[in-house]
C-alpha cells in the first residue's frame, strides 16, 4: 500500500521523511523515494529506489539531499512494474515540479495521449506521472495549488497527491 510523506521546516528534510517512510514500512511496497528543494539550486531534487527503504537510505547516504522542504513516497506497484523508473516522485517534463501519487487515476491513458500530442515527454509507465505534467501544463501563470486545482479537475479516480516546484520553493502542496 503506498504512502506519502512530506516536511516544510527548519531541520533537515531528508532524515524527517526518512523516518517518516520508515513508519509506513508495515504497509508494504516495493520502492520508494522523495524530492527535497535544495537548499542551494531552490530546484526539486529526486532519490528514488526499487525495493525497501533502505536501499533508498544507502542511496541518500552517498548522494544527499540538502533542505528544508520535501515529500516522499513508498509504492506498491498499480500501473507500471516496481522498479526504478516507475517509483514515485515523478518529474514534469523540465524537472522543475515534482509529484507524489497514492491511489488510481482511471482515465490516465486518454490524458496521457493528449499530453503526448500536446509535446509532453514521459518517462514511466505510471498514471502518476500524466499528474506532473497536466500541473505543468496549467502551471504556466497561476499559483502552484491553482494548477494542481485545476489538473485535479480532470482526473477521474482517487487519489492523495504531495507536489513541489522550483517557481515556488518554500510550497508543499497537498490534496485529496
Amino acid at each position: 500500500m503506498c504512502g506519502i510523506v512530506g516536511y516544510v521546516g527548519e531541520r533537515s528534510a531528508q532524515e524527517i521523511l526518512l523516518a517518516g517512510l520508515k513508519r509506513l514500512e508495515y504497509r508494504g511496497y516495493d520502492s520508494s523515494g522523495m524530492s527535497i528543494i535544495l537548499t542551494r539550486t531552490r530546484s526539486p531534487a529526486i532519490r528514488k529506489a526499487s525495493g525497501k527503504i533502505i536501499a533508498l537510505e544507502r542511496l541518500l547516504h552517498k548522494s544527499p539531499l540538502s533542505g528544508t522542504l520535501g515529500i516522499a513516497h513508498t509504492r506498491w506497484a498499480t500501473h507500471g512494474a516496481p522498479n526504478h523508473i516507475n517509483a514515485h516522485p515523478h518529474f514534469n517534463c523540465k524537472n522543475d515540479l515534482a509529484v507524489v501519487h497514492n491511489g488510481i487515476i482511471e482515465n490516465y491513458e486518454s490524458l496521457k495521449s493528449q499530453l503526448i500530442k500536446e509535446g509532453h515527454r514521459f518517462r514511466s509507465q505510471t498514471d502518476t506521472e500524466v499528474i506532473a505534467h497536466l500541473i505543468e501544463k496549467f502551471y504556466k501563470s497561476v499559483p502552484l495549488e491553482e494548477a494542481v486545482r485545476r489538473a485535479l479537475k480532470l482526473l477521474v479516480g482517487s487519489y492523495a497527491i504531495g507536489v513541489v516546484a522550483k517557481k515556488e520553493p518554500e510550497k508543499l502542496v497537498g490534496a485529496r
